[in-house]
C-alpha cells in the first residue's frame, strides 16, 4: 500500500512532466518555415537570399518547400486564402502575415519588393522583414 509520501511525490513527478511538456511545446519548439513558391525562374532566384539566410540558421528551423505549381502547392495556397496566380508564399508557422516593430504589417507573399522583379510583382515585404519574422519565431 502506498503512502501519502509516495502519492505526493508521484503527483509533484507528474505535474513537473506536464510542465515540462508544456514548456518545450510554448518555447522550445522548432519554428517551421514553408517556401511554396513556383520552381522557375525568376521566382527561384528571388528566393535565394531567402534560402542563404535559412542556412546560416544551422537546423534551428524546419524548412519546408512545396511546388505551388503542383496540386499541393494550389492546394497549401487556398488553405491560407490566396487566390489566383501566387508565385511565392512564405509561411512561419502557418501565416504569412508579420508586424514590423514600427507596427505596419506586411505578407509574404509574391516578390519581396524592389527586387526588380517582372511583371511589377513585388509584394509588401523585404527579405530583412522576412529575417525579422523568423528571429521572432526562435525568440531572438
Amino acid at each position: 500500500m502506498a503512502t501519502r509520501r509516495d502519492v505526493v511525490a508521484l503527483g509533484a513527478a507528474a505535474a513537473i512532466l506536464v510542465l515540462a511538456k508544456t514548456t518545450y511545446e510554448a518555447y522550445g519548439a522548432e519554428p517551421t518555415v514553408e517556401i511554396v513558391a513556383l520552381t522557375h525562374y525568376p521566382v527561384q532566384n528571388a528566393l535565394k537570399p531567402v534560402r542563404d539566410f535559412l542556412g546560416t540558421l544551422g537546423g534551428r528551423v524546419k524548412v519546408v518547400e512545396i511546388d505551388a505549381g503542383s496540386a499541393a502547392g494550389e492546394k497549401r495556397i487556398k488553405d491560407v486564402g490566396l487566390k489566383g496566380h501566387v508565385p511565392i508564399v512564405l509561411l512561419i508557422n502557418g501565416s504569412d502575415k508579420f508586424k514590423r516593430s514600427d507596427g505596419t504589417a506586411v505578407e509574404f507573399k509574391d516578390f519581396p519588393a524592389g527586387a526588380g522583379n517582372p511583371l511589377g510583382l513585388n509584394g509588401t515585404w523585404s527579405v530583412a522583414d522576412f529575417e525579422a519574422a523568423v528571429k521572432a519565431a526562435l525568440g531572438k
